[in-house]
């Protein structure tokens, strides 16, 4: 197969990699200058993704473009049109994910309750709403590519904590103002879970999955919404929750031709499902912990998707733990180069990822911002995301001792990861997903161990 995977920084590197180590022929496109480095010396580059269309149509049903964002769907479409074969989204998936008003309506118009989401573009105009609406909401900004660390969940019941937070965003912008459009949504308390499956153009891949996703950046869910820090996944189970909410996007993904990964994070509680918003493409870290549960490579999966025929992939029982690894100044890209760009990446074997003559358990280490210099792995890229290490187990605890494992055997200087990835989703979310009856099937969990 030839794969050419188009995005802004390489967050699907590790995919290129394992396609490429399995022999296919992959190449690259790298949109922004300070990623260019990512997987430097273990992917083949390409400037202008454009002049390599050829090189992708020569080889007809072999050939694959792999979009990586939610930016970019409009391109799909004019690809697919033009008879290339094309995973990642569409344009009708980048405005699910991007914007959050009409993905709210989308899922309103399907059945679906929503929690009360208002719309802005003007941070006093926000501040009136609250003051004449007082109350706890989350600020998130639309747009596919807006930083998760600007996000904010509201604390105080009188509302007060976001109203100084917008205070202080009004005060950082730019001058002249740069333009604001966000959101203000209700806050529900709950259980919040994902669910997520692959589409195929007509429908849905099966199975399904849940997952869970830890986004703050220290544990105990302290200090700043990251994207996520790690998170469990798992394959079975999901048939519920997927039928209630996911599955009645079929007809609109069909009628936009979406090809590609697409999930719907929720909250959960004894009033119903409460879908908060949509990713629309290959998340990251994501991918690599669905990875680790896959009974069969990328390729075979992509071909399943490509097919159009509604086929299930092979998938393991039990769940998955992944665990973000990162470096300073992560979440931030201040002062990267000078702090940790650049730092040597060792294992503990005294193997390396992926080599034949290392621990097969360094190829549960997916990395992310990495790159091959003079024979040795190095940090690269522009924010410190080293990568995810991920584990396997019948339960939770298993999951996690293996996903833990993986990680210590990786030594970086100033390494970071969070410790609890999975605690409160064994020893309470579970438990209360299955007593309001949207767990299909009983999974079974242990309490958190540590090795």
């Amino acid at each position: 197969m030839r794969v050419l995977g188009i995005g802004e920084t390489c967050d699907l590197g590790d995919m290129y990699w394992r396609l490429a180590r399995a022999g296919h022929e992959v190449r690259v496109f790298i949109e922004q200058p300070a990623s260019h480095d990512v997987f430097g010396g273990l992917l083949d580059r390409v400037d202008d993704w454009r002049a390599q269309l050829d090189w992708v149509r020569e080889v007809g049903d072999e050939g694959l473009l792999l979009f990586e964002s939610a930016v970019k769907g409009d391109w799909q479409d004019e690809l697919r049109r033009s008879g290339f074969q094309v995973i990642g989204g569409s344009a009708y998936g980048d405005r699910l994910e991007a914007d959050r008003e009409f993905g709210q309506a989308v899922l309103r118009s399907a059945g679906l309750k929503t929690a009360a989401t208002h719309c802005f573009h003007d941070f006093d105009a926000a501040i009136r709403f609250l003051e004449a609406a007082p109350g706890r909401y989350v600020f998130k900004n639309n747009g596919a590519n807006s930083l998760r660390t600007r996000n904010y969940i509201g604390e105080l019941d009188s509302g007060a904590d976001m109203i100084a937070f917008l205070q202080v965003q009004q005060a950082h912008l730019h001058v002249p103002p740069e333009p604001v459009d966000f959101v203000l949504m209700a806050h529900l308390q709950g259980v919040e879970v994902g669910v997520g499956a692959y589409f195929d153009g007509h429908d849905f891949l099966q199975p399904a999955l849940l997952d869970w996703e830890h986004k703050r950046f220290f544990p105990g869910d302290l200090g700043e919404l990251t994207g996520e820090m790690g998170t469990i996944v798992t394959y079975r189970g999901a048939e519920t929750l997927f039928e209630r909410t996911l599955a009645c996007m079929t007809g609109p993904l069909r009628e936009a031709g979406h090809c590609g990964y697409i999930n719907l994070n929720l909250i959960a509680n004894p009033e119903g499902l409460w879908p908060l918003e949509f990713t629309s493409r290959f998340g990251y870290p994501g991918f690599a912990i669905c990875d680790a549960l896959h009974r069969e490579p990328w390729d075979a999966v992509f071909r399943k998707m490509l097919s159009g025929r509604g086929e299930k992939i092979l998938t393991r029982p039990g769940f998955a733990c992944g665990v973000v690894l990162t470096l300073p100044p992560f979440p931030y890209s201040y002062g990267y180069d000078e702090i940790s760009k650049g730092s040597p990446i060792c294992f503990r074997d005294g193997g390396e990822c992926g080599a034949a003559n290392g621990s097969e358990d360094n190829d549960a280490v997916h990395f992310g911002e990495v790159a091959r210099v003079a024979g040795h792995w190095v940090a690269s890229g522009s924010t410190g995301y080293l990568g995810v290490a991920t584990g396997v187990g019948s339960d939770i605890a298993g999951a996690q001792r293996a996903a833990y494992a993986a990680a210590r055997r990786v030594v970086v200087p100033n390494l970071r990861y969070r410790e609890d990835i999975g605690d409160r989703v064994a020893t309470s979310h579970l438990g209360l997903l299955r007593d309001w009856g949207l767990l299909a099937t009983r999974i079974d969990s242990q309490a958190p161990e540590r090795s």
